[in-house]
């Protein structure tokens, strides 16, 4: 995989994003929505993100394959001083077609050498809990710093933890 840091926001980008935002939300990816979802809607939030990619606020992560857009990240800034030593990662994802490849775990390793390279002492991240997101995270040096019980309601009568892992760089 080929990855870009901080790569220009091209109109054909933006939307190749925003499909695979939409397609690994569709497949049942936990990045923000919850099945089914349209790239209209997705786009809201995208754009949103974008905006704050794109005012310096956040660092984007891209991972190219020979098919194209294959797995990407945000790394966020609270906008606090007092956090300014560390970053959140934000929807994690890759395309559904790739899962398995290990993509994830190799977006998320480009994450931690970019965090590393701007000087970042450490990485938060939420899961939402019942698809044992959580190992995978886990495998990546992440603890769990604590859960918010019921805090996701994915549809009624379905309410997940929110689960708060970190990783000291």
């Amino acid at each position: 995989m080929r990855f870009e840091l901080d790569p220009p926001l091209t109109p054909a980008l933006r939307q190749e994003i925003i499909a695979m935002w939409t397609d690994v939300s569709n497949a049942g990816g936990a990045v923000g929505f919850v099945p089914p979802v349209t790239q209209e809607q997705v786009a809201v939030t995208a754009n949103a993100a974008f905006d704050d990619f794109e005012a310096g606020h956040d660092h984007l992560v891209l991972g190219f394959d020979d098919d194209g857009l294959a797995a990407m990240l945000f790394l966020v800034s609270r906008r606090f001083y007092l956090s300014e030593h560390w970053r959140t990662v934000k929807r994690v994802m890759v395309r559904p077609g790739s899962q398995g490849s290990g993509y994830g775990a190799a977006i998320m390793r480009e994450g931690e050498r970019v965090a590393k390279s701007l000087g970042l002492e450490g990485l938060y991240l939420t899961v939402r809990s019942g698809h044992n997101i959580e190992k995978f995270y886990s495998q990546l040096g992440y603890k769990e710093v604590g859960r918010l019980p019921g805090t996701l309601r994915v549809a009624p009568g379905d309410d997940r933890d929110e689960i708060l892992m970190w990783l000291a760089l």
